[in-house]
């Protein structure tokens, strides 16, 4: 019996050891890794691993360029139609960019979706330098606004990410900053949704295909290069419920996409069960990690998200709208009825909530403008629908935490 026992502690100690190999192993072929999610509305870390440790941002950092840009439009120093002067120093970045030329100019509307979609380094120079006077003392504004953010382990040297020794980053500060952008500046967060832009007669199209592919993912960046690996920052709604995520180091954009998506789906099926608030101080409560990497140790606090701008929802009006956009519906008589997103004070903004509820049912994008009250707003609409397909279609947008309408067109 006592040799028994000697032998079964032995397997137990043996396994062990494997365990810990394969552990070992497993950071050894991906040191780069780390991950990190958190529920949008308590703060709480849903999952975590190495998420402190440093990375390289990639073009991950053009979010934080971006929320210095929002930021300057918040206050006036810029306006969409503020037109930037493009330097020898911007027109030289090297790939990916638009291929702006010294003395060309571009606007601060042209700006934002060459950053979100195409990742352009060169528009993330023209930005830095119109805003910082020179690349190098906009990394130093950069690195200031990140401490005051709470992201303590971020140091900036240039608005792209392009390789720099001193760029470093965690998991933790970008999901931080993450869900400042959407926190701080609720009326541009729809940029970051953004498929495809046109610029000087070129379609570019995003790198970011989470947008495109996965359930309830609205946004925000991708990032690569060969010192960080594949970078996503992820903030995806179902049911109501909104999680931020942040995946860094993926050997392919393809696998990086892939776990993301897969910690999406486990945060959404789980979290809601784990995830506790202490009500006596209401500070969030760590829930248990989703693999047996991951930490559970008490997560540093978040900024808790507020509630996303609520759309101005209208009633129909008997006058005809005009379409706003290049779109054309092609409406057949039978098909009459159309599912109402909401009206809203921006058209980008109607286009981006539109083309979202796109992904979950079918039906021709239409913004029109209207005039309610004397105000000017643009509604929303997937239109071309029976009457049958619009009701199960709202029905379908409302499990997925969308407000609609079901209208005659």
């Amino acid at each position: 019996m006592f040799a028994l026992k000697r032998a079964v502690r032995k397997g137990f100690i043996a396994l062990a050891v494997l365990l810990f190999l394969s552990l070992v192993n497993q950071a050894q072929a991906n040191p780069r890794y780390s991950s990190i999610v958190i529920d949008a509305d308590t703060g709480a870390v849903v999952h975590e691993s190495n998420a402190d440790a440093s990375r390289y941002p990639a073009s991950l950092t053009k979010m934080m360029t971006l929320y210095m840009l929002f930021e300057a439009i918040e206050q006036r120093k810029m306006a969409l139609d503020t037109r930037m002067q493009v330097s020898a120093h911007a027109a030289s970045m090297p790939q990916t960019n638009i291929g702006l030329r010294t003395g060309d100019s571009i606007s601060v509307r042209e700006a934002i979706p060459a950053l979100i979609v195409r990742s352009a380094n060169d528009v993330a120079a023209v930005v830095a330098e119109a805003l910082g006077s020179s690349e190098a003392n906009f990394g130093r504004m950069m690195t200031d606004k990140a401490r005051k953010l709470g992201m303590h382990s971020s140091t900036f040297r240039n608005a792209s990410g392009l390789p720099n020794g001193e760029q470093k980053t965690t998991a933790r500060d970008l999901v931080t900053l993450s869900t400042r952008l959407m926190k701080d500046f609720p009326k541009h967060y729809h940029y970051f949704s953004t498929q495809s832009f046109s610029y000087k007669g070129t379609t570019y199209n995003s790198h970011n295909r989470m947008v495109r592919n996965t359930p309830g993912v609205d946004g925000l960046k991708t990032g690569f290069i060969r010192a960080s690996g594949f970078n996503v920052a992820t903030s995806a709604k179902r049911g109501g419920r909104r999680v931020i995520a942040v995946v860094m180091g993926g050997q392919t954009a393809a696998a990086r996409d892939q776990h993301m998506a897969q910690l999406l789906d486990r945060s959404f099926n789980q979290g809601r069960t784990h995830v506790a608030s202490n009500t006596s101080n209401n500070r969030a409560v760590p829930v248990a990690a989703l693999n047996t990497s991951a930490s559970t140790s008490v997560p540093k606090p978040y900024p808790v998200l507020e509630k996303m701008p609520v759309p101005v929802v209208t009633q129909q009006i008997s006058q005809p709208p005009v379409n706003v956009g290049s779109q054309k519906v092609a409406m057949l008589e039978n098909d009459g009825w159309a599912v109402q997103i909401g009206s809203y004070h921006e058209p980008d903004r109607a286009h981006a909530q539109a083309q979202a509820a796109a992904r979950w049912i079918p039906g021709e994008v239409k913004v029109t403008e209207v005039e309610i009250s004397n105000r000017k707003l643009y509604r929303a609409r997937l239109v071309g629908l029976h009457e049958s397909q619009a009701r199960t279609a709202c029905q379908n947008l409302t499990r997925q935490g969308m407000g609609c309408l079901v209208v005659r067109s």
